[in-house]
């Protein structure tokens, strides 16, 4: 009898999850040959991103290298972008891999799986709006968040040097979303911090920041409580909120919001999310309109019982006419019933329905406070939560990630490091 082959694509929150959970039980005993695929060599959990952006979060530090992992856990690392799906042949096709200079590092390959399992998350959705996709930077990725970071510091040097003579830095951030008002929280937090390094003309005050959103309120998937007290929030610290006010273009220069021009020198887009393009037109797989796969209440895919889909690339109707939502819990729950219905199917059993279950909604705005809503029987429905409770709360969402990763005592260790370490390096990232 042949070992059961296990494809994972996508190393995000529920793929390097899952990943862990069944290199652990199946794959360290030889009962299933497990395979993980991503495009990046690490992992850093995405919510995290908007840290990574502003240096308060060093991802070189912080990251999971996912061949180190896997040895630790049980299954195989394959390094490849995924570009094809032959379901008869039950094959995946990765891309070359190419250096600096173009030269071939690996050759395209083509992978067997008797179970595959589609993670590959999602990208920024820019609705095709002129000039976003050229002068705009999305944080859907660790790249990205990079690419801005770089960008930030350069500014920061402009602003400090007489041959670049500006009154003050001006970001946009388009979207009100979590990304959108944590990174605004986190970019005044970090220009307070910039003045420790010899940045000192970079007072906060001096820092302008733009959180547009087209809806009538911010944090338009959250509970009307919890927007109204961040809004309070980042008006308190200086961001200029505009909310019913739509982004027409963009350009070198800023933002076109409909007869007047936002002038800013950094433009972040996020405001909202698709799946890749390419999932529109793999082989025959159905999907919906912002090109998520669509599934059966099992996770499997409506079209091949042999595929599941996690994440928010996983288009996952609702009884109540809505979706679950794109957010690292229904992620993690995901991975989680994906890898009871394969060990379910292994065995020869029936597969069981996923049932989402929302655990409630926390917005970090960095040091200066954290709201959010609990969901719990102990209230009988949605606690209202803030100030350090919120933000203790919010850190744990993060540890509970590293748990399903590493195991509580690993954890525990490197939290403790974490801890350490913060003492002895900066507390920005300054390269």
């Amino acid at each position: 009898m042949t070992t059961p082959q296990i494809v994972v694509i996508g190393g995000g929150a529920g793929g390097l999850e899952l990943a862990t959970r069944l290199g652990n039980k199946f794959g360290r005993k030889g009962k299933a040959a497990i395979t993980l695929i991503d495009r990046n060599s690490t992992h850093i959990w995405k919510p995290l991103l908007h840290e990574v952006a502003t240096g308060t979060l060093d991802v070189d530090i912080d990251q999971v290298t996912y061949r180190a992992h896997a040895r630790a856990h049980g299954f195989e690392f394959q390094l490849g972008t995924f570009t094809g799906l032959n379901r008869t042949a039950r094959q995946v096709t990765l891309a070359p891999v190419l250096d600096e200079s173009g030269e071939v590092v690996l050759a395209e390959r083509r992978i067997h799986y008797d179970y595959l399992v589609l993670a590959i998350g999602s990208v920024s959705n820019h609705f095709n709006t002129p000039g976003v996709q050229e002068h705009c930077i999305f944080l859907d990725s660790p790249a990205q968040a990079n690419r801005f970071h770089r960008r930030l510091l350069e500014a920061y040097l402009k602003l400090n040097s007489p041959l670049h003579p500006k009154e003050n830095l001006n970001i946009a951030i388009v979207g009100a979303g979590a990304t959108g008002v944590e990174l605004a929280a986190e970019l005044h937090h970090a220009a307070a911090e910039l003045n420790l390094y010899g940045f000192n003309d970079m007072k906060r005050d001096r820092l302008k920041i733009s959180v547009i959103e087209a809806g009538p309120r911010i944090l338009p998937a959250l509970p009307e409580r919890i927007a109204t007290a961040a809004h309070k929030e980042l008006v308190k610290l200086g961001v200029d909120v505009r909310v019913n006010t739509k982004v027409t273009a963009a350009d070198e220069e800023g933002l076109q919001l409909g007869g007047e021009h936002l002038q800013a020198e950094l433009m972040v887009w996020a405001a909202g999310i698709k799946a890749p393009d390419f999932l529109k037109d793999l082989d025959g797989l159905e999907t919906n309109r912002i090109n998520q796969l669509m599934v059966l209440p099992t996770l499997q895919s409506t079209i091949d019982s042999q595929i599941y889909v996690i994440g928010d690339c996983a288009g996952c109707p609702l009884p109540n006419n809505k979706w679950v939502p794109p957010r690292a819990q229904s992620a993690h729950q995901m991975a989680s019933h994906v890898a009871k219905n394969l060990t379910a199917a292994l065995n020869g059993k029936a597969q069981s329905a996923y049932h989402y279950r929302d655990h409630g909604s926390l917005i970090s705005l960095s040091r200066f406070g954290t709201v959010g809503n609990l969901m719990g029987n102990l209230v009988g429905g949605a606690m209202m939560i803030e100030g350090r409770i919120a933000r203790l709360a919010y850190i744990s969402l993060y540890r509970m990630h590293q748990v399903a990763l590493h195991g509580w005592f690993r954890t525990i260790v490197i939290s403790l490091i974490g801890k350490i370490s913060k003492i002895i390096r900066p507390r920005l990232k300054l390269h």
